[in-house]
């Protein structure tokens, strides 16, 4: 079960990562961009490590609040669970 989930995160964080790359991309040549709506999903979904390394390391997005501090409160939050899971899973066993 713990090999999945660090696939799927591993999965979705590249996923995350290459769509910010490529909406920045697209952001400077005036092309069709990633909606916001998807770069939150996918952040959702498992891939806020890959959204907030992408954010910064593309410097895209980061002047909108909304990403500046969401993203990373995702992250806080789906660590947290994770901790959490780990804590009371281990208690299980």
């Amino acid at each position: 079960m713990e090999q999945l989930l660090i696939s799927w995160v591993l999965a979705l964080s590249l996923a995350s990562f290459v769509l910010m790359g490529w909406d920045k991309r697209q952001a400077r040549r005036d092309g069709w961009r990633v909606p916001e709506r998807t770069l939150f999903l996918t952040a959702l979904l498992g891939g806020s490590p890959g959204a907030v390394l992408g954010m910064f390391f593309f410097r895209h997005k980061t002047k909108h609040w909304y990403f500046r501090y969401g993203l990373p409160a995702i992250l806080l939050a789906q660590a947290a669970l994770l901790a959490w899971l780990i804590f009371f899973a281990s208690k299980g066993r």
